[in-house]
């Protein structure tokens, strides 16, 4: 499981910035066959240490950290967990919205009848909220910029679909025109903004998003 593809962003004593392709597991799954993911091409590959501290999912590319001791993991997930953290996300979405910007405040849950897709549940969803922006009107699609406050599981893109705009290449969630109008899912984690887990310096990365 060589690095191939995987861009090394920043690299010091603490941590590890890196943009993970698409078509990764950002941890090995339960199966034996999955084992295939970005901690164990780092680990495996120079960064024994490497320890994951947040996810992106399998389809979704983007930057990503990753702590290189316990000290640094703890305190980047403490930055997470405490939202102290900026996650600025790109992506294109099928339609036009009409407002140039908004909010989503939709709760979501993970749905097993349908697995592994999420849903929109008013009585037993975790609170979730999102805020997106226009950044390009293309016709059939837009570019958008989408700012996750919370971190459910594929809130982006659950929170797109309830508007009425899935994202195009969306293999869970797109109808048939917004699936074949990428070969991919377009959503790429484009800007990642925390403190350094030693310093408390603020660290500002981005990343273009590749479609």
């Amino acid at each position: 499981m060589p690095l191939s593809n995987i861009e090394i962003i920043h690299r010091d004593d603490a941590l590890l910035v890196v943009n993970k392709p698409t078509l990764l597991l950002s941890v090995p799954g339960r199966a034996e066959d999955n084992r295939d993911c970005l901690v164990t091409r780092l680990q495996e590959n120079g960064y024994p240490e490497a320890r994951i501290v947040h996810r992106l999912d399998w389809e979704t590319s983007g930057l990503i950290v990753l702590a290189r001791d316990a000290d640094s993991h703890r305190e980047l997930s403490r930055q997470f967990h405490d939202r102290e953290t900026e996650k600025t996300y790109t992506a294109l979405c099928w339609g036009e919205p009409e407002a140039d910007s908004g909010r989503i405040e939709l709760p979501l849950r993970y749905d097993p009848p349908t697995k592994p897709r999420h849903v929109v549940d008013q009585q037993q969803g975790r609170h979730a909220l999102t805020f997106w922006r226009v950044l390009e009107r293309c016709n059939r699609f837009s570019r958008i910029e989408l700012t996750p406050i919370t971190g459910r599981s594929h809130q982006l893109r659950v929170h797109m679909l309830a508007i009425g705009h899935p994202l195009l290449g969306d293999r869970l969630y797109a109808h048939g025109e917004a699936l074949a109008a990428a070969e991919r899912l377009c959503l790429h984690a484009s800007l990642l903004v925390l403190g350094h887990p030693r310093s408390g310096e603020r660290l500002r990365f981005e990343s273009p998003a590749p479609f």
